[in-house]
């Protein structure tokens, strides 16, 4: 028997399906393993529900039924019903778009343009999803992962490069918490602490972040252009029809009606930045712009009403894995909360920072909370939780509390990337199909990477005190 032979009769990593599933059968075990415990909650003076430190106890044990497992499911997916549509919306459109041949024509423009320029290229996309992810989650960018992959392809690279370019470049907007409301305007409010102070360093953190981030993606970009067989998704991208069909001469030239879909797709993705940033839209009110873009796109591109629909239903049935996925990850928090641990896995933590040394305490407030994170993919939710802890903890420690928020906002962002209950790491790598084990064969080098920078940054801060508070 040849070695390839043994090997492709060796272990071979799960189906996505599977590895989530697997992960709620551990999390109902540890509904049974795990003491049940909570935490006194109150309104703070800004109206947020908030932990009170000081007032934890044991409670009864309310084990989760392993029986009940499919039904925990099932609510997950009528609880995230909305985000379910804007995934399955946003692959309708696309594909509407995508049949136009627009989207293939500016690509393979773009593609001429800096094919011989990765280096500048990368830095540029990926900086434009970092500072719209300064406020916005990255999840809101699920649907754009077909047409990075489709330019990645076109431009020698893999579809892992195409995905990568969204996802560091919004982990690093987000999890730098400049500007985001929902993680460090709760967090400062619940400390107390002026909002958007801190401002400056997290700013700094941004840059640090973001040139560390892209000099690994530009390596990871050029040793792929110089032997794609080193690219986790060889196999899989050979077998891509688009990589197929990606030949630029071939892609034929802009018609008015194809520049006019690629309107439609930038006034809709303007609208759904604006709506999000200043009217506080949700996912629901994105799904609904994307069916608007899928119709308006096909009439300009002249489908008569039936190929719309066809062309819309084929797009939803391509996203149908990644919404499968996001269903069956988010039904896992659930069976934390209900088995009433996930305050006595934040409890024991805390415990276990007061007797790390100083100046490794703010790096174990980074370690706790990517720990919780696993338990509360929530970012405010996160926030809600743990601040009301570390804030005391911080001032018992000597620490600033700008410092906690800090670490609390590298804990709660970066770890979303290589966890497969998240939402944006799912949808988006679902949306491309690229399997879980191919992207983390590419993501742990990465997220390594961004916890030792995260931990200097953090060290800095506790140098300089890092204030005010």
């Amino acid at each position: 028997m040849s070695k390839e032979e043994k090997t492709k009769k060796g272990f071979r990593m799960p189906h996505t399906f599977v590895i989530i599933f697997i992960i709620i059968l551990v999390a109902v075990a540890f509904t049974w393993l795990i003491p049940a415990g909570e935490y006194a909650r109150f309104e703070n003076a800004q109206g947020i529900k908030v932990i009170d430190p000081s007032q934890f106890s044991l409670i009864n044990r309310s084990p989760v039924n392993p029986l009940l497992i499919t039904s925990y499911i099932v609510n997950a997916f009528i609880k995230n019903a909305d985000l379910i549509m804007v995934i399955l919306f946003s692959g309708g459109a696309f594909h509407i778009i995508t049949q136009t041949g627009a989207l293939q024509a500016v690509i393979a423009k773009l593609a001429k343009k800096f094919s011989n320029h990765i280096a500048i290229f990368i830095p540029i996309l990926s900086l434009v999803f970092a500072l719209i992810c300064t406020t916005q989650a990255v999840n809101m960018f699920i649907a754009f992962a077909p047409v990075m992959v489709m330019l990645a392809l076109a431009l020698g690279l893999d579809s892992i490069c195409g995905v990568a370019i969204i996802i560091l470049g919004g982990a690093i907007g987000f999890s730098t918490g400049t500007l985001n409301v929902s993680t460090t305007v709760i967090s400062q409010k619940i400390a107390e602490l002026p909002l958007y102070s801190g401002i400056g360093y997290r700013f700094l953190c941004f840059g640090v972040f973001f040139v560390v981030t892209n000099l690994f993606l530009i390596r990871y970009a050029n040793k792929i252009r110089k032997n794609p067989r080193l690219s986790p998704m060889y196999e899989l991208d050979s077998k891509n029809v688009m990589k197929e069909n990606l030949k630029l001469d071939d892609f034929g030239v802009m018609t008015l009606r194809k520049w006019l879909a690629v309107a439609c797709l930038v006034i809709a993705l303007v609208i759904i930045v604006y709506g999000s940033v200043a009217k506080g839209w949700d996912v629901a009110e994105h799904a609904a712009v994307f069916m608007a873009l899928g119709i308006v796109a096909g009439l300009v591109a002249g489908f008569k009403p039936s190929q719309i629909s066809k062309e819309f239903l084929a797009g939803c049935k391509d996203m149908l894995g990644a919404a499968m996925i996001i269903g069956l990850a988010r039904s896992i928090g659930s069976i934390m909360t209900d088995g009433n641990i996930i305050d006595t896995v934040v409890h024991t933590l805390a415990g276990i920072l007061n007797v790390i040394p100083f100046y490794l305490q703010g790096v174990g407030m980074l370690v706790a909370n990517t720990i919780i994170n696993v338990f509360i993919t929530s970012g405010s939710g996160q926030a809600s939780v743990v601040m009301p802890i570390m804030v005391p903890l911080a001032d018992l420690l000597g620490m600033t509390r700008q410092t906690a928020i800090l670490a609390f906002n590298f804990g709660d962002g970066f770890c979303n990337y290589v966890l497969p209950t998240s939402t944006a790491l799912m949808g988006i790598i679902g949306a491309a199909n690229i399997p879980y084990d191919k992207w983390m064969k590419f993501m742990w080098k990465c997220f390594l990477l961004w916890m030792v920078t995260g931990a200097v940054m953090i060290l800095i801060a506790q140098a300089i005190h890092l204030g005010p508070m």
